[in-house]
């Protein structure tokens, strides 16, 4: 069956010009192959995740290199459990989560405490004893850094939306960039659907004031 053409879409907000959130239906999709031991759709779905999640990651954890451990972390996690996303529409709405709680994890830890992260190139044993290939979905030779969100938000919104509260910012990106629903957002982030609501018509408002006409 052919794939459908992807429409146009416009951001919610026009203050807000970044590209549109990814196909909800194309995860959809990916997801179910992939939890059927699909290995070509669990490499195209960790390649998409890849970037979605690293661009949450920098802006929730801050760090370039905190974020990449994250997104490793993330992607390890989808490879691993995958076939228990019993709802794959909710898929994205779990890697923000996943992300989101992997940076709460690194802020808490001391700083001079070594971190493991365990890699996509490790071989997990499947249910019958035996290892599983490895998946690698990264070039090495291209680690991702702050280049990647530079070049997706704008110099401009970049700096409007670091002016925001951290969990406004996070609630700005998820609902208005990544084009989450109020309530997967409040379930990313803990909120009740109202505070949600609260808070980003707040920092809608403060967006305006700080964008103007752009």
């Amino acid at each position: 069956m052919p794939a459908k053409a992807r429409p146009v879409t416009k951001p919610r907000n026009p203050n807000l010009s970044v590209e549109p959130a990814a196909d909800p239906a194309n995860y959809d999709a990916l997801v179910r192959e992939a939890a059927t031991g699909d290995r070509q759709a669990m490499e195209r779905l960790l390649m998409k995740a890849q970037a979605v999640a690293f661009r949450f990651s920098l802006l929730v954890c801050g760090k370039p290199d905190d974020a990449e451990d994250v997104m490793q972390d993330a992607l390890l996690k989808t490879y691993k459990y995958i076939s228990s996303i019993e709802k794959p529409e909710a898929f994205r709405a779990w890697l923000f989560r996943t992300v989101r709680n992997a940076c709460l994890i690194k802020r808490r830890r001391h700083v001079d405490e070594p971190a493991h992260v365990e890699s996509l190139d490790s071989r997990p044993e499947r249910g019958d004893g035996d290892a599983a290939a490895p998946i690698d979905v990264t070039d090495r030779a291209k680690r991702p850094d702050e280049a990647a969100i530079n070049t997706w938000l704008g110099r401009r919104l970049r700096q409007a939306l670091a002016s925001l509260a951290p969990v406004d910012r996070m609630i700005v990106l998820l609902r208005e960039m990544e084009g989450l629903s109020t309530r997967e957002v409040a379930d990313v982030t803990q909120m009740t659907e109202v505070n949600v609501k609260t808070r980003l018509h707040r920092a809608r408002t403060r967006l305006r004031e700080l964008l103007g006409d752009v």
